[in-house]
C-alpha cells in the first residue's frame, strides 16, 4: 500500500517466452441502471470481465487488473460494494488485483454518478497466441451460454424500459419472482476458466467474445476474409429476456442479433475432430454449450450468415 504502481513477477508466473497482451474497457450505460436501482455490488464484475474475456480470446492467460473509479462525491460504501465486485470478478478469472485509482472529481460528475474503467494485462507463450487466422473452413463453431444481457446493448434496454412504462422494482415480465433490476443487472459471464481449459484440450482454432455488435460483428474479427461463419437458428434455447426486449421494444431479429449476444457469450471456433473433447472441457468448467454453426467459404456473401437448420 502507498506505492505509486503495482508489481508483478512474470518471471514467478512459469512462463518462458512470454508475450503480454492488454485489454481496457468499461460497464457503459449498464452503470445507470446501478445507479438508479441502488445495486452496485455485480458491476465490478461486469467491469473485469469485458477486460478479461477480450485477453483469453487471443490465448492469452490473464495476470492482472487494475481499475479507475470516478465520481462526483465519494461513497465510501458504494466504492467499497463496487471494489469487492472488483475482487470478485478477478478471483473468478484467476488475476490479481494490484492497485487502482479513485477520483473525486465535483463539478465534472453529478454527486452520485461514478464511472468505471479497468484494465487487464495477460501473457501467453509466444507460439500459442491466436492471432485470427488459425480457423479453416469445415471448422466447428461452438457456442458457451451467457448469463443473459452481460454489458452492451443497455441504452437500448433502458429506450425499452422507460416505453414499457415499468420500474426497476417491478417484477420482471420474463422472469416472476425476480425484479427487472436482478435480472437485468446479472453480472456478464467470465469465460477465462473454461477457454484456457478448451485451449489445454487442443485443437481450438479462434475464440469471440460477443460484445457490442453481436456475433454478425465479433465473429469476423477471427477468421480469414475468405471465410464465414454460417449460424444455425434456434441450435441454442431463447432466454427470456431476449424475448421481451425483442417483444417490447419492436425489434427486429438482425437488430437484436446486431446490439446483443442473444443467449451465446463466447464463440468457440474449433476443429471438428477436437469438437467432442473441447466441449466436454468447457462443461467441466460449468460452461453450457451448443453447436451453433460451422466455417464456410465466404464466397461473395456475408461474413456471418444466419440459416435455419435443415
Amino acid at each position: 500500500m502507498g506505492g505509486f504502481g503495482g508489481l508483478f513477477d512474470l518471471k514467478a508466473a512459469g512462463f518462458s517466452d512470454p508475450v503480454l497482451v492488454a485489454a481496457t474497457d468499461g460497464v457503459g450505460t449498464k452503470l445507470r441502471i446501478a445507479l438508479d436501482s441502488g445495486r452496485h455490488d455485480s458491476v465490478g464484475i461486469d467491469l473485469v470481465a469485458m477486460c478479461v474475456n477480450d485477453l483469453v480470446v487471443q490465448g492469452a492467460e490473464p495476470l492482472f487488473f487494475l481499475d479507475y473509479f470516478a465520481c462526483g462525491t465519494l461513497d465510501a460504501a458504494i466504492a467499497k460494494s463496487v471494489v469487492a465486485g472488483i475482487s470478485e470478478g478477478c478471483q473468478q478469472a484467476g488475476c490479481a488485483l494490484i492497485g487502482g485509482e479513485t477520483a473525486e472529481m465535483p463539478g465534472m460528475y453529478a454527486d452520485n454518478d461514478y464511472d468505471l474503467a479497468g484494465f487487464a494485462v495477460g501473457a501467453a507463450e509466444r507460439g500459442q497466441l491466436l492471432t485470427g487466422d488459425q480457423a479453416v473452413e469445415g471448422d466447428v463453431i461452438l457456442g458457451l451460454a451467457s448469463s443473459g444481457v452481460h454489458s452492451n446493448g443497455y441504452s437500448l434496454v433502458r429506450k425499452v424500459m422507460a416505453n414499457s412504462g415499468l420500474t426497476w422494482s417491478a417484477e420482471a415480465p420474463f422472469q416472476p419472482g425476480s425484479t427487472l433490476a436482478a435480472c437485468l443487472m446479472t453480472p456478464t459471464r467470465i469465460y477465462v476458466k473454461s477457454c484456457l481449459a478448451a485451449l489445454e484440450a487442443g485443437g481450438v482454432h479462434g475464440f469471440s467474445h460477443i460484445t457490442g455488435g453481436g456475433l454478425p460483428e465479433n465473429l469476423p474479427r477471427v477468421m480469414g476474409a475468405d471465410l464465414a461463419a454460417e449460424i444455425t437458428v434456434g441450435s441454442w434455447p431463447e432466454q427470456p429476456v431476449f424475448g421481451w426486449l425483442s417483444e417490447a421494444g419492436g425489434i427486429a431479429a438482425p437488430e437484436m442479433r446486431r446490439t446483443f449476444n442473444c443467449g451465446i457469450g463466447m464463440a468457440v471456433i474449433v476443429d471438428p475432430d477436437a469438437s467432442a473433447d473441447i466441449r466436454d472441457a468447457c462443461e467441466s468448467q460449468g460452461e453450457t454449450v451448443f453447436e451453433i454453426g460451422r466455417v464456410a467459404a465466404r464466397g461473395s456473401g456475408q461474413a456471418v450468415r444466419f440459416r435455419e437448420a435443415t
